[in-house]
């Protein structure tokens, strides 16, 4: 089996997909915090296209990890010089496989912050983009203001401090380019976040003015955070898939990338220092992203947190599994034409009717395998931001809510932490310790769940609401998820 690194590139089997260009002629021009499995279906696959077609050659990668989690990357990429392969599975069973080359540097912060803040801060860097979570911004979900009184963060804005969170990383290149005489660089953020350059803009310049009011300002005037929209389904990568690797492409890579044929990628054109020409790689270069956004946010994200409560509470582990069942099709799809879509403004270039039926398509793909738990990961950062926006748009307006105020239901059912059959779910959330103490009262106290007002808002003062989410908590707690979405999906509300 052949290991993967630079000098193995000539020799990798011909059925695998190798760079052809001179990674070493390939100088950084991005620095990327947060280099996970999706960075690199997604973003890094763009740059290593541009590269291939002989773009780009200021524009490579350079990696950062931000987190001590991130030590296990870090080895990886010094092992593999920065490769990896990327696997895209197609719903028939085909295997495509490609090793990417985009990424040409990493470092690790916890190890050294210094070397991640002089990297930024070098004439050289253009663009800091970003994948560091949903809630990797700080923020409160239904505030919006940025936490202060995080450890983390307390301990970045002391006088001297080594940095160590993002905002503290990216703050400190900021002020060092600022004494220079250097423009300040482009913050591009990549996470699944309505009006994540907006976001990022917020969260940066609350942290900048905390350490200086007059450099929050400065950051607040002169560094452009584009918005973008991101959109590729990547698991996380299982021991079994880089066994598989090792099978099928005789490619010994410790970490690959696993993910479904379809890419988009959205971006708001708005840069200080130029950018390289994404769109000849596919990107959607526009001038508002926000129809787009707001599609795959409430359609494909909010439908991801539909099916991952009530199929996990059904018996199902793998989201094909519960996407292929008729009886979930029909509630999403009902979802989406419902609910979803009547919130959402005209889409330039996308027909809503076929986006809807390829996304069951996608959610379906035996290939991919990824499973519920992922999609149910944190759920107090997604529902917040993917769900709710609908189903308070569709109060306001009068608008449908059954489906969606169900799908909070089976959430709250789901952070009891006990499945229909007595097992334990293992509820990973940052919130966690909250959710199913709460969600564990609502046997006795049905809204003991839903009066959490820093997650949910007012919602538990609307009667409307209330009467569709206790009736869908009620069945779930008496006859179970499949007998809820019958019900559901019919037009009258689940009986109790």
């Amino acid at each position: 089996m052949q290991s993967l690194d630079e000098r193995s590139l000539p020799s990798l089997p011909s059925a695998v997909s190798a760079p052809t260009y001179d990674r070493s002629r390939v100088r950084p021009g991005i620095v990327h915090l947060g280099v996970g499995a999706f960075h690199r279906s997604h973003q890094a696959m763009y740059l290593d296209r541009l590269l291939e077609q002989g773009e780009a050659q200021d524009w490579g990668i350079c990696g950062v990890g931000v987190l001590s989690s991130d030590r296990g990357m870090a080895e990886v990429m010094a092992a593999q010089d920065g490769l990896y392969t990327l696997v895209v599975k197609h719903p028939d069973g085909t295997h495509e496989a490609r090793v990417v080359g985009s990424i040409v540097e990493y470092l690790f912060a916890p190890d050294d912050p210094e070397a991640v803040v002089e990297k930024m801060a070098a004439d050289t860097t253009r663009i800091v983009s970003l994948t560091v979570t949903e809630g990797g911004y700080n923020f409160s979900p239904v505030t919006g203001e940025f936490d202060a009184t995080n450890p983390d963060v307390v301990s970045d804005l002391q006088p001297g401090a080594l940095p160590r969170t993002t905002f503290g990383l990216v703050t400190e290149a900021l002020v060092r380019r600022r004494q220079r005489g250097l423009a300040p660089f482009t913050v591009v953020s990549c996470d699944n976040i309505q009006g994540n350059g907006n976001v990022a803009r917020r969260s940066f310049t609350a942290f900048a003015a905390l350490r200086d009011p007059d450099l929050g300002a400065w950051v607040e005037r002169e560094v452009p955070f584009p918005n973008s929209m991101v959109d590729r389904i990547t698991p996380a990568t299982t021991d079994e898939e880089r066994a598989e690797v090792g099978r099928q492409f005789g490619i010994e890579d410790r970490w690959p990338v696993v993910c479904e044929p379809f890419t988009q990628w959205v971006l708001e054109d708005e840069f200080s220092l130029g950018r390289p020409p994404l769109e000849d790689a596919g990107v959607q270069v526009v001038e508002d992203v926000e129809p787009y956004e707001l599609m795959k946010l409430r359609l494909l994200n909010a439908s991801h947190q539909a099916l991952a409560y009530f199929g996990y509470l059904a018996g199902y582990r793998l989201v094909h599994e519960a996407a292929q069942d008729p009886l979930f099709q029909k509630f999403l799809l009902g979802y989406m034409e419902e609910e979803a879509t009547p919130t959402l403004r005209p889409v330039p270039g996308i027909d809503l009717g076929e986006y809807r039926e390829n996304l069951i398509v996608r959610f379906s793909n035996p290939a991919i395998r990824d499973t519920l738990a992922r999609l149910a990961f944190d759920g107090s950062e997604r529902i917040p931001k993917w769900l709710l926006p609908v189903i308070k748009e569709n109060l306001t307006t009068g608008g449908e809510i059954r489906r969606s105020a169900a799908v909070v239901a089976s959430w709250g059912r789901y952070c009891e932490g006990v499945d229909e059959e007595g097992r334990p779910i293992e509820v990973m959330d940052r919130r966690r310790d909250r959710l199913m103490a709460n969600a564990r009262r609502q046997r006795e106290d049905p809204l003991a769940f839903l009066a959490d007002r820093e997650l949910f808002g007012d919602l538990v003062d609307d009667e409307r609401f209330v009467s569709h989410y206790r009736a869908a908590l009620d069945s779930l707690h008496e006859r179970g998820a499949r007998a809820t979405l019958q019900a559901v999906t019919g037009r009258a509300a689940p009986a109790a």
